[in-house]
């Protein structure tokens, strides 16, 4: 029974502060009644603490954009995630064009120039959906995860005890009103002159003031350390920034190797396919039954085909002539080639360089020399000048 009365009266005296509340609100709104105003450093430290949960939303909404642009997925994850589940894996995108060219290649047969190089990228698109898995979980754990913490859990805490200042504030302003309008009560009742009754108002209006007074003084002690509390958790914002930006540039890291591999594997890819162009243009010949002139045999690339006057063919019978004598020639670079070894020389496009041929050296390959700099180049890459 006791423990029912209690709760009523708990009950009774919650719904009076509510009530309280709401009214000291609406006279504000209204403007009928004061309002307590925030220091300027407090108001400062809120307003940034509410762009910093803006923009943190936005960049992590965006970066999950980023990582997984299927948004069919994200909901996926995401309910795995709610559900505390590991969410089942998928074959990515370069992955499954990865897989399409090399069965492609396997049909046409690898032992034909389209079906080889085929293999050749799809193994590569494999290997850059591999680093695209990695780029996802390495940004989800050093990006994304410290992002969504400090929404789910920091932000959370500080608007919770913003919204307890806003109450301890009403608190406030509501007491504050009460005893603004007790003295001015107790004003009225003394300028009375007559009657007993009056009298007792008197008293009964000074007991409301004092009352008022000490209710005041409780609600002011209460908002002044609320007050403190929500200054204490906003001044980490700072801090919060601070290992943003070190997960920023983790971000960034991730992003810097995954380009890097991409870039690497390309290269490599590049330079496989490089290595038989001659190949590429015979299987060509075989499908489309429209023959080249000899002369033409050993074009390199498409834009060499499609060439007009001014450029000079690499053909097979000049490649033949010059590995056969003992001089040398000019030959004109036509891609940015990276040595892959000490024994090659790195290109860059539009150079000219001179080319000369080594006994037992291979077929694809001639010495270049460009001052004192020497090492095998791919014949692919050259314009050989007359």
């Amino acid at each position: 029974m006791n423990i029912m009365d209690f709760n009523v009266k708990k009950l009774a005296a919650d719904a009076g502060t509510f009530l309280s509340r709401a009214v000291q609100f609406t006279e504000e709104k209204l403007g009928q009644a004061e309002k307590t105003e925030l220091d300027a450093h407090l108001e400062n430290l809120l307003s940034k603490a509410e762009c910093t949960k803006i923009w943190t939303e936005k960049i992590m909404k965006q970066t999950e954009v980023l990582l997984q642009p299927n948004p069919n997925a994200r909901i996926e994850e995401f309910v795995y995630e709610k559900l505390d589940r590991k969410a089942p894996s998928r074959v990515n995108n370069p992955e499954l064009l990865g897989q399409y060219m090399i069965d492609a290649g396997t049909e046409f047969g690898p032992g034909t120039a389209y079906g080889n190089a085929l293999i050749k990228c799809g193994e590569t698109q494999k290997r850059i959906g591999t680093a695209d898995r990695e780029l996802i979980q390495t940004s989800a754990l050093n990006f994304l995860t410290p992002l969504r913490n400090f929404i789910e859990g920091d932000y959370k805490t500080i608007a919770k005890e913003r919204k307890l200042l806003q109450n301890k504030r009403l608190d406030l302003d509501a007491a504050k009103t009460r005893l603004k309008k007790a003295k001015a009560a107790e004003t009225r009742s003394s300028q009375l002159n007559s009657a007993r009754l009056e009298g007792d108002n008197i008293m009964i209006w000074a007991e409301e003031v004092t009352k008022s007074e000490q209710e005041l003084r409780i609600t002011q002690s209460e908002f002044d350390r609320q007050a403190e509390i929500t200054r204490l958790l906003l001044e980490g914002i700072s801090s919060t920034h601070a290992h943003h930006l070190r997960c920023l540039n983790d971000f960034v890291e991730a992003q810097m190797t995954y380009y890097a591999q991409c870039y690497q594997y390309m290269l490599d890819l590049q330079k496989q396919l490089g290595s038989f162009p001659s190949n590429y243009l015979s299987n060509n010949n075989q499908t489309s039954g429209t023959p080249l002139p000899s002369t033409l045999s050993n074009v390199v690339g498409s834009s060499a085909m499609a060439s007009t006057s001014g450029l000079v063919i690499t053909s097979a019978s000049s490649v033949s002539d010059l590995k056969e004598s003992s001089g040398s020639r000019k030959a004109r670079v036509l891609y940015d080639y990276d040595a892959a070894n000490s024994t090659e020389l790195s290109l860059l496009a539009d150079e000219v360089i001179t080319v000369f041929s080594v006994i037992g050296m291979d077929s694809d390959w001639l010495m270049g020399e460009r001052g004192n700099q020497k090492g095998r180049v791919p014949i692919t890459y050259l314009e050989l000048l007359n």
